[in-house]
Order: structure tokens, then C-alpha cells, then sequence
């Protein structure tokens, strides 16, 4: 009976033994086959530690222009995102735009253990604006990198001539912060776990799901013909820009925390811009309240829209950055 179960545990580590290989072969191939297709694209810029990955559109360096714009995308995101919903409209209408990899995504170095917080990647924009020569320009955030716009015009407010927050992450939110789950997540047997599934079911899983995860995303609107491609969303699903997605996830309700009582000293002048039905970023939760907090801030929200307005609602957000862009321009005069 003893052999029969050694025999039956043997096999059974076997099995499972083969399908974690079958898994890490998996995940070595679609890595190879999305990084072949989005190949690096733009410049890189040193900052301390590192290389940040940056799109540039409309005038350059030196050049005359209405202003520059800096695009920070929001999570399983990558600087291709915003560039192509607004950024290339902003162009050409005079604008020089940047549009940055966080650190971690699309062609960025993660850089800092710490990474993860978005006053670590406000430290790390800032230095690249600063290694690029740009003076304070619109900064451009969305969902997930709400927060990181915020921090920015906190911490760097030298930086910032305006803000323009996209559906943005603000404040801790209800339910946000699950005690024993969190608890599970960071211990050892989690994080081991959770790291073993990211270098061998996420990217597979992940192929094959990735169209059905961006129309939840895009509801109640339809999903864009050619989004997925255009975006170069496939990207998030390499294990370095899966996990480090997660870690910036999973660290943001407590950074939220610390940095929601501060907002009242923002300076620089805010729009906020957000769908009425947005089922990812909840609106009443972060942008009505951010409005509320933020000096002189401008809040519109858009009608029968959900979250991924700068596609939806690309006329609307366009004309409020270049609004916003006009009435930064009256103000220093």
C-alpha cells in the first residue's frame, strides 16, 4: 500500500512539475512574441538608477509651442495609450507632448525597490523633465496615475503649470483595505505563490483574456476597433510589468491614506474630468471629493460615461486640457 501511494505522490509531483514547466515555456514565448511585436519606442532618459521610456509628439525641444504636456497612463497601461487617444490630437494643435512609461512599464526601468509609490514615481518624472530642460508643463494623469499627478503637484509643484486628473484615483476607498487577505498577500507563502503564477498562468491566461478585460474597462462604451494593438496593451503581461502592476495596486490605498489630507495645498490650477457611471474609479468616491479639496479646481463630469473617457470622450478632454492651458497662460501674464 506504501508504494502505491509513493508511486501515486510521485506522479502527482510529476504532473505538477510538468505543468509548471509547460507554463514557464509559455510565458518565455508570449514574453518573446509581444516584445518582438512592440518593439522600444521614443527615448530613453537617465534618472537616478535608471532609464525612464518617454513618447514625444508635437514640437520639439527649443521649439515654439502652446505649452508641453506630460501623459501619465494608468495601471496595465503604457505610454502608447494616452498618446494615441490625445496625445497626437494635442500635437497637432501646438502642444509638445510627452508621454512617460512608468517606471516599471512599457520600456521603463522599474528603478527602486519603492517604486511602487507614486511619490517615488513623482521623484523620478520630475527628474526626467529636469534632465529634459522642460520648465512646468500640464500634467496629464489618469486612473491610477491620478495619484501620481496629485504627488507631483505636491511634492514637485516647480514642475507643474497645471493638472488635468482623468477618472483619477484620489482617496482610500470603501472596502479598499481587506485585512486578513492583505495579511495573506504579503506573507511569504503568498508573495512565493503569487510570484510563481506571475512567470507562468498570468501571461497565458492573460493572452487569452485581454480583449474581454478592456471592454470591462471601456463599459458601458464599446471597446475601440484596433485598441488593444494600438495600445500595446499585450505588454502588461511580461512578468517584470505584471508584477510590478500588481505591487502598484496593491500599494495605493495606503499611500492614498497619507497623501488625501494634503490636497488642500495644491497651487497649480485643476481640472478634473470624469464619467458619471464609471464602474472601475468610482466618481462620487474620488473626483467629487478631490474637487471639493483642491483649491479653485474645476470638476466636469461627463454624462452616461464610464472610465476610459479620453477615448470616449476625446473632444471633451481636449478641449478642457487646452482650456486649462489658456488659463495657465492668463495667469502668468
Amino acid at each position: 500500500m506504501s508504494r502505491v501511494l509513493t508511486l501515486i505522490a510521485g506522479l502527482l509531483a510529476g504532473f505538477v512539475l510538468a505543468l509548471v514547466a509547460a507554463g514557464l515555456l509559455a510565458t518565455w514565448i508570449i514574453t518573446g512574441v509581444v516584445e518582438a511585436r512592440y518593439p522600444p519606442a521614443g527615448r530613453r532618459v537617465a534618472v537616478e538608477g535608471g532609464h525612464l521610456a518617454v513618447l514625444e509628439a508635437g514640437p520639439g525641444e527649443g521649439a515654439p509651442s502652446r505649452g508641453t504636456v506630460v501623459l501619465l497612463h494608468g495601471a496595465s497601461a503604457n505610454a502608447m495609450d494616452p498618446m494615441q487617444a490625445i496625445g497626437r490630437r494635442l500635437a497637432g494643435d501646438g502642444f509638445r507632448v510627452l508621454s512617460f512609461d512608468r517606471p516599471g512599464f512599457g520600456y521603463s526601468d522599474r528603478i527602486a525597490p519603492d517604486a511602487a509609490s507614486p511619490a517615488v514615481q513623482a521623484r523620478l518624472i520630475g527628474e526626467a523633465l529636469a534632465a529634459m530642460k522642460v520648465g512646468p508643463a500640464l500634467i496629464v494623469g489618469h486612473s491610477w496615475s491620478g495619484a501620481l499627478a496629485t504627488a507631483l503637484a505636491l511634492d514637485f509643484p516647480e514642475r507643474v503649470a497645471g493638472l488635468a486628473l482623468l477618472a483619477p484615483v484620489s482617496h482610500p476607498w470603501p472596502g479598499g483595505s481587506v485585512g486578513g487577505y492583505a495579511a495573506w498577500y504579503r506573507s511569504l507563502p503568498g508573495r512565493m505563490l503569487l510570484t510563481l503564477a506571475t512567470y507562468t498562468v498570468a501571461a497565458p491566461l492573460g493572452f487569452a483574456a485581454l480583449d474581454r478585460f478592456a471592454e470591462v474597462v471601456f463599459r458601458p462604451q464599446g471597446l475601440p476597433e484596433g485598441y488593444l494593438d494600438g495600445a500595446r496593451v499585450p505588454l502588461i503581461l511580461r512578468p517584470s510589468t505584471f508584477g510590478a502592476n500588481l505591487r502598484d495596486l496593491d500599494g495605493l490605498y495606503a499611500f492614498l491614506q497619507q497623501q488625501s489630507p494634503r490636497y488642500r495645498e495644491i497651487t497649480a490650477p485643476t481640472v478634473i474630468i470624469a464619467g458619471d457611471i464609471d464602474p472601475v474609479v468610482k466618481t462620487d468616491v474620488h473626483a467629487a471629493a478631490l474637487a471639493r479639496e483642491v483649491p479653485g479646481a474645476k470638476l466636469v463630469v461627463l454624462r452616461g460615461v464610464g472610465h476610459m473617457l479620453q477615448y470616449v470622450a476625446a473632444d471633451t478632454v481636449v478641449a478642457e486640457i487646452e482650456a486649462l492651458a489658456a488659463r495657465e497662460r492668463a495667469g502668468a501674464e
